[in-house]
């Protein structure tokens, strides 16, 4: 069965700013409702390169997890103050990027998930938008490079909220990369919002016939990890998914996790209640509701 982890930035910031959990007790809660692993957030409140600069403050971390029995699906590292379409923030984003690897390995993470930071609207020409996506290719490249060389794995996490979001695009920036270290994260919901809502998309609005499943189609073989959550086609705040809960949305879980469990190589299904209020109270629900879909899922083929 695969492992279930949460991202702790569910209660980190959006709805959870002013008054954050923190991640001890998010930590603490995960491990005692039984989740396997948590995926980090380096972003704002919780494990940052700035409240944890050091090896020993981050091997603290590291043994408070081993003790709970929590394992590290991945690591949301915060790259912001550099966007990569920009040629003068290239070698900044990758010296920074080399900081995150570094928190990687401290914590015993093999998973880091990047974006394309940009907003989809920032530049005006179709020249413009083309040579921002070669400067991201190029950065993304050499940083998978980098990931690599620390035993990391990379994984693109596309969204609305950022340049770069239609199905085909996903596909072109897999390719465009091309470094074997470097590969897709699947989110649902932002599947949804890329390939039926064909939202903040640049120029003509793109969407699949096939929806979702289409998508994961298009990406076989350029998927290297999982988030899931519902959608109900809505932005949150008019910028990135809004992260409904399981069973409030039109996410077809269970047409889409039997394909999911086929990808290779991806031991953690990570749920991703982002900017969500309340999703505090639903970390049982949510954990229940996934392994009743993987359940389903595994039983499929012996049902057909």
């Amino acid at each position: 069965m695969k492992k279930i982890s949460l991202g702790s930035w569910a209660f980190a910031f959006g709805p959870y700013s002013e008054h954050p959990v923190s991640f001890v007790k998010t930590a603490k809660r995960l491990a005692e409702v039984g989740y396997d692993a948590i995926e980090i957030c380096g972003i704002q409140e919780h494990i940052t390169l700035d409240r944890y600069p050091t090896t020993e403050s981050r091997q603290e971390v590291k043994k408070m997890l081993d003790d709970l029995g929590l394992e590290r699906s991945g690591y949301a590292c915060d790259q912001y103050a550099f966007d990569p379409t920009e040629a003068a923030n290239k070698e900044k984003y990758l010296e920074q990027f080399a900081k995150n690897l570094q928190m990687c390995n401290d914590l015993g993470i093999r998973d880091i998930r990047v974006d394309t930071v940009a907003d989809p609207v920032k530049y005006s020409s179709a020249a413009e938008y083309e040579a921002a996506k070669g400067r991201v290719a190029e950065v993304f490249h050499e940083a998978a490079q980098k990931a690599q060389d620390a035993g990391v794995r990379m994984h693109w996490e596309f969204e609305p909220g950022f340049i770069f979001n239609k199905p085909s695009e996903i596909v072109e920036m897999h390719g465009k990369v091309n470094h074997p270290n470097f590969d897709v994260m699947y989110d649902t919901s932002h599947a949804y919002m890329s390939a039926v809502a064909g939202s903040r998309q640049y120029g003509e609005k793109e969407t699949l016939a096939g929806g979702i499943d289409e998508l994961f189609s298009n990406l076989e073989g350029k998927i290297g990890a999982i988030h899931l959550i519902d959608s109900d086609g809505s932005l949150h705040n008019k910028h990135t998914s809004t992260h409904n809960p399981f069973g409030t949305g039109n996410v077809d879980f269970k047409s889409i996790a039997p394909k999911l469990l086929s990808v290779p190589n991806v031991d953690y299904w990570a749920i991703d209640m982002c900017f969500w209020p309340g999703s505090w109270e639903l970390v049982e629900a949510s954990l229940a509701f996934v392994k009743r879909v993987i359940q389903e899922a595994e039983a499929a083929p012996a049902a057909s």
